[in-house]
């Protein structure tokens, strides 16, 4: 007998916060996002009062590092700040199914609403298919007031493709019930689990909500990254100088996160 789509939300706490913006970043192509994430929840010292579970994650458990198992979830932290706090989302799965995606987007965005969120930010990945030496950071928005602010913050405009999973999703529901949505995506090749990009989107982040972030942690992960492109592109045989990989004309065009 088949299993209906289920997704269940454990509230831990209520937290009463001040001006809360929320950072998404769920696993996709290169973890930027979710590495970026991780690390704010790490350094805010992010503290968890919900965590959603969905039939539509992957059926498995995963093996925590007291050695014990727990379900596939995703789950919000929330961290105080000065001027505003802050809701963090990151999570072990994305749903697989597109239904199962709209419906999860939705649950969040209703929690942003109960919660006064009025601008999510998503922090995803720019699949180039090339290994660059430095990361731009790409973006785009609901509002034209904030692209507009984009070229202060070094920020490259999006003006195609498509933003696809979870990281995309979640702001395009959020426009339709009046909340700002922003996704920055870090340029990746799309090959490999890429720290430099999520430091590059963390350090346009941090400028952009005006965060004093320590950044050591990410920047050992960042010089991990390195030194496994550097290994590729010599198995790969590129000439010594070399900028980045050949892409064909179909790469140039992608632009898009998964």
């Amino acid at each position: 007998m088949s299993v209906p789509n289920r997704m269940t939300v454990e509230i831990l706490e209520t937290p009463k916060l001040k001006d809360p913006s929320l950072i998404c970043g769920l696993p996709g192509s290169g973890y930027v996002g979710k590495l970026a994430v991780d690390h704010l929840i790490e350094e805010l010292k992010g503290i968890p009062f919900a965590s959603i579970f969905s039939s539509s994650f992957p059926p498995q458990v995963l093996i925590q590092s007291d050695g014990t198992a727990d379900l596939m979830k995703n789950v919000l932290y929330y961290c105080k700040g000065k001027s505003h706090d802050l809701i963090l989302l990151s999570g072990d799965a994305q749903p697989v199914t597109p239904e199962s995606e709209y419906d999860m987007a939705e649950e969040i965005t209703k929690i942003c609403e109960k919660m006064g969120v009025k601008t999510i930010y998503t922090l995803a990945a720019y699949i180039t298919g090339t290994f660059s030496k430095t990361q731009k950071v790409y973006g785009t928005s609901t509002s034209q007031r904030i692209i507009k602010e984009f070229p202060k913050y070094g920020i490259h405009t999006m003006s195609n493709g498509s933003i696809t999973g979870m990281n995309g999703l979640i702001i395009g529901v959020g426009k339709r019930k009046g909340i700002t949505g922003v996704c920055l995506l870090g340029e990746t090749s799309g090959y490999v689990v890429d720290a430099k990009a999520s430091k590059a989107v963390l350090e346009t982040l941090a400028k952009m909500l005006d965060l004093k972030l320590d950044l050591t942690g990410i920047a050992k992960k960042a010089q991990d990254t390195e030194q496994l492109v550097k290994t590729i592109e010599e198995q790969m045989g590129q000439r010594t100088g070399a900028e980045s990989l050949p892409m064909t004309h179909q790469d140039k065009k992608l632009g898009y996160i998964s």
